[in-house]
């Protein structure tokens, strides 16, 4: 991978491709701490294509708190490159000014102190009013949804999904394509595919039985913009039945299937296809390494890790666009398409300043329609928060934190495991806890909080296969989340060591003793991919617990170390 001043220099076929980030603007204003909406969607438009990016988005259909990552570990090709940079580290990185809201945006430095001065983030009716603009400045802008829309949320598990496809459907993007949405069940999925009124894209999403491609996901569409032909290929998650119960989606496999993204892209340009853009939830590091062996794609619209970065990343002759997660950000990318191939772009990252855009008033109304069924039962107060709670980073948030406390008092546990997972928003210390925030960390279609009994030795070949799956050196083999969250076991992790050899010195942290092998110890979980799990659901486990509590403090976690970084 080579930087984008680099990049800047060098040729692409036959002429230089020139590209740049609107980036500096909006942080320089913010170092000057004077945002309005005006700057914040300020583009000088280039090219005659633009591309509209939102992913990850969870069913957050109101404004929130979202703190970025302090540990986003890199490994391999990919140790301390972009997104694996965080902290100060990350502002030096793009000269982002301390305590500004971009300081704000995309780092996690004194969050809730900048929490206050700044206010929330997201919101899909601001959402809404920054994608009309830039469809009044480019009419024919390509919107493009990366998936982790229909899961996350109280309103989005009772009504499968149907509220975020109702607000989506009024958004009116081009297409988008998939990964939690398929937790719902494949009957469900189905029925909502079929009834939406833009593309549902992948070209990984194969028939199970027959391993070919199914006629509900194509694996791509052309669009017309701009008098080129560009062509959108959707890229699922491809790791579906590793990380989520086969059982639910039984139809269907995925993979990368590398081979027949080359033979897509192959098959677009064939068609005519001026430029190839790859709608992806592969994950960054996926990504980057897609790039790097198919091929011919101009531009990867990344998902699935939620990084935000205010900058593409830059892989041969491919673009790479992160764009957050939780509605916090939209990225506008503008492409100059000429003589048959991608001549230049340039790209801005646009924060969601809840405080500083204007909602959309008609987006406001459906999103309150969508809500008011359920307002009461959601707004309902369960305790309140002295501690900043939060869930992003390779190892234990603070929301994570409380998850395993709850486990271990409520199903009275030795040793409590939860999902490395990356959703959720953030509250702030004096924040009200109500019934909705603790469904924002808890929602999905398989959250019975399980109590079983497993030894030292199996516990250990747990924490081996979840870390392999964040830590291993090949992009491909990364299929997991985050590292599982872990309450009553401390442990040490050296990220640096190959598979069986990464975790040591793994204690109860009751006793202070080693974890035996032998020994059969308590443990109680939730999210088991295994159908048939029993256990009351983890959101009424943690409910009840911190209604027990009334005030919650989370303090310090210091149980796990990590060594070979």
């Amino acid at each position: 991978m080579i930087s984008r001043r680099d990049f800047l220099q060098v040729g692409m076929a036959a002429s230089a491709i020139v590209g740049a980030s609107g980036f500096g603007n909006w942080a320089r204003l913010a170092a000057q701490q004077r945002l309005t909406q005006d700057q914040l969607l300020e583009f000088e438009t280039f090219g005659n294509v633009s591309l509209i990016h939102i992913t990850d988005i969870h069913a957050q259909l109101k404004p929130i708190y979202f703190r970025e990552p302090s540990v986003n570990l890199g490994v391999g090709g990919n140790k301390g490159a972009v997104p694996h940079v965080t902290g100060a580290d990350f502002r030096k990185l793009y000269g982002i000014a301390d305590g500004s809201p971009s300081h704000y945006a995309l780092s996690s430095g004194d969050f809730s102190a900048l929490a206050d001065m700044y206010g929330r983030v997201g919101g899909l009716d601001r959402v809404a009013t920054v994608v009309k603009a830039i469809r009044a400045d480019r009419p024919d802008a390509i919107l493009l949804d990366g998936g982790d829309t229909w899961h996350g949320s109280y309103t989005c598990y009772h009504t499968q999904g149907q509220d975020m496809v109702n607000v989506m459907n009024a958004l009116n993007p081009d297409a988008m394509t998939f990964h939690w949405e398929f937790t719902l069940g494949s009957e469900r999925v189905n029925e909502l595919v079929e009834s939406l009124p833009f593309a549902a894209l992948g070209q990984n999403i194969f028939d199970a039985e027959w391993d070919e491609p199914t006629d509900l996901f194509p694996p791509y569409k052309m669009f017309e913009r701009g008098g080129s032909k560009i062509a959108v290929i959707g890229q699922a998650f491809p790791y579906m039945p590793i990380a989520n119960p086969r059982w639910m989606f039984p139809e269907y496999s995925f993979g990368i299937r590398d081979e027949n993204m080359a033979a897509m892209v192959e098959e677009v340009r064939a068609a005519g296809a001026d430029c190839v853009v790859v709608l992806s939830h592969n994950g960054f590091d996926v990504d980057k390494q897609m790039a790097s062996v198919v091929p011919g794609i101009d531009v990867i619209l990344s998902g699935h890790t939620h990084d935000a970065l205010p900058e593409p990343a830059v892989v041969g002759n491919t673009i790479i666009v992160p764009s957050g997660s939780n509605g916090k950000f939209v990225s506008r990318v503008d492409l100059d398409v000429r003589d048959g191939r991608m001549m230049g772009y340039r790209h801005k990252l646009i924060p969601i300043f809840s405080d500083v855009i204007t909602p959309d008033a008609e987006m406001t109304a459906l999103i309150d329609e969508q809500r008011a069924p359920y307002l009461a039962q959601m707004t309902e107060v369960i305790g309140q928060t002295d501690s900043l709670l939060y869930r992003r980073g390779n190892f234990n948030g603070t929301w994570d934190d409380l998850i395993c406390d709850a486990l271990l008092s409520e199903r009275e546990a030795e040793i409590a495991l939860s999902p490395g997972v990356r959703w959720g928003p953030s509250l702030v210390p004096g924040q009200d806890i109500t019934r909705e925030d603790i469904w924002n960390v808890t929602s999905m279609s398989y959250g019975e909080a399980y109590r079983t009994e497993m030894t030292g030795e199996f516990l250990k070949v747990v924490l081996e296969d979840v870390a392999d799956n964040i830590f291993n050196p090949d992009p491909y083999y990364q299929q997991g989340g985050d590292m599982v969250r872990t309450g009553g076991l401390g442990y040490r992790v050296d990220v640096g060591q190959p598979q069986g050899s990464r975790i040591s010195n793994m204690t109860l942290l009751k006793t202070g003793e080693p974890i035996d092998p032998a020994r059969s110890y308590v443990v109680a979980g939730w999210a088991s991919v295994n159908e048939g799990t029993e256990g009351p659901q983890i959101w009424d486990v943690v409910e009840n617990h911190i209604a027990k509590l009334g005030t919650v403090t989370v303090t310090e976690n210091n149980s796990v170390e990590v060594v070979g970084v």
